[in-house]
């Protein structure tokens, strides 16, 4: 098994180069993507060669900005703390461009080389990582089993383990021998525990999720934005975050089609200039870019402002009155956390497996998942003047909030007090 991973693995990395080669319109982020994947190890080993920090390394990966806000309060404690020199690989093309422009608590920051044996290889003689953390569910088999053969701690945060995991599974050996190399498991929540125990690891911790903790310091640090103020101008605004594809884009905008007497503020996931025509091609209102717009600009026949620059997303949901948060139709629904810590009531598409915290949610009355522009019209529809309701979903949500904070600690603590 583990050399038809190989072999798939080098036959991927194979095409992704044919495809950039023979595709006249490739996909803008894949293509971004490949790109960062050329000479990519032969420059981290260049860089980390002439490295002047004699520091012991940890290396935290993230496969988007999305992940990389789960570790941030983590990443920031550790290197905070003085002790680490901390790299930092993702994969997301988008990610890496914020994250490499805004490295606030990273001395370095990488595309995360392909998982095949050889660059798994050169990329840990290169950085030489005394810890390494990943994000959520990150099961590389190569870089696994060569972290545990170095016997370098690695560590899983915030781990929701589904039945649908490779590893749970007749044909899984392989991931299951791969996630050996793990030193500690730090899960989300006693379900996953169990999955991990009944093949054969106790070396879990249930701590919940650190983007609670990140969410709220987020939500407690002073924030403004002089246009997007002057867009809102004191009404309740409606702001559909991370807008993820083609369904997420029916939804919001039919919503605000059909409610040309609220303002709203979309937030797609990609910023594109292509994904930008296509939400205004969307609108029967009138609709502004960010960048388009100064603290000055008369907003007075706008109903959408769309905001085209990335990262402050958890920032800007405080201006708002109620959310919608994309990526519900796929696996890879976006963090309804960051719109929680505002006390904010939540729509999202169905795929709610992998996120416990949006089944809870919903459970609560603070969430509601969502299948089609009529549902959520008529969500939004008996929130919106419904001043008593979404004060009361207000408490419930901050309390659920206060309720889960604390697993940055109680990670950070295993991480530091573990010595091989």
């Amino acid at each position: 098994m583990h050399f038809l991973y190989n072999q798939v693995a080098y036959l991927l990395e194979f095409l992704f180069r044919c495809i950039t080669l023979f595709t006249h319109r490739p996909r803008k982020k894949f293509l971004k993507f490949v790109n960062n994947q050329r000479g990519l190890l032969k420059s981290i080993t260049a860089s980390e060669r002439t490295k002047a920090d004699d520091r012991p390394t940890l290396w935290v990966h993230a496969s988007s900005l999305g992940e990389y806000n789960v570790a941030k309060p983590i990443v920031r404690q550790l290197h905070e703390s003085g002790r680490w020199r901390v790299v930092l690989t993702v994969f997301s093309p988008s990610g890496l461009d914020y994250l490499k422009r805004y490295r606030q608590h990273a001395e370095a920051v990488y595309p995360m080389p392909l998982d095949t044996a050889s660059n798994v290889r050169r990329f840990l003689d290169a950085v030489r990582p005394e810890k390494a953390v990943f994000i959520i569910s990150e099961y590389w088999v190569n870089y696994l089993l060569e972290l545990g053969k170095r016997q370098i701690p690695t560590y899983l945060i915030s781990a929701n383990i589904t039945e649908h995991a490779p590893f749970m599974h007749w044909y899984g050996g392989l991931w299951r021998r791969a996630l050996k190399s793990y030193t500690h498991f730090f899960v989300l929540n006693e379900a996953s525990k169990k999955r991990l125990q009944q093949i054969g690891f106790d070396n879990v911790t249930v701590t919940g999720d650190p983007l609670f903790d990140n969410a709220r310091k987020v939500a407690h640090t002073p924030y403004e934005n002089a246009v997007i103020a002057r867009f809102v101008n004191g009404r309740d605004v409606f702001i559909a975050g991370s807008i993820h594809d083609k369904k997420d884009l029916e939804l919001v905008s039919t919503l605000a089609n059909r409610h040309q007497d609220t303002r709203f503020i979309f937030v797609p996931h990609e910023i594109s200039p292509e994904n930008i025509l296509r939400i205004k091609k969307r609108l029967l209102c009138h609709a502004e870019r960010y960048s388009d717009c100064s603290a000055d600009t008369d907003f007075s026949k706008t109903q959408v402002l769309i905001i085209d620059f990335m990262g402050a997303l958890a920032s800007i949901y405080r201006y708002a009155r109620w959310a919608y948060v994309g990526g519900g139709f796929t696996p890879y629904l976006h963090s309804i956390i960051e719109a929680t810590a505002y006390g904010l009531p939540v729509a999202y598409g169905p795929c709610v497996e992998r996120k416990p915290t949006a089944q809870e949610l919903a459970e609560l009355g603070v969430g509601r998942i969502v299948e089609t522009a009529d549902e959520l019209d008529e969500w939004f529809s008996g929130l919106k003047h419904d001043h008593n309701r979404l004060a009361k979903i207000s408490t419930t949500a901050i309390t659920y909030m206060q309720r889960h904070e604390g697993a940055t600690e109680a990670i950070i603590q295993t991480i530091s007090d573990y010595e091989r």
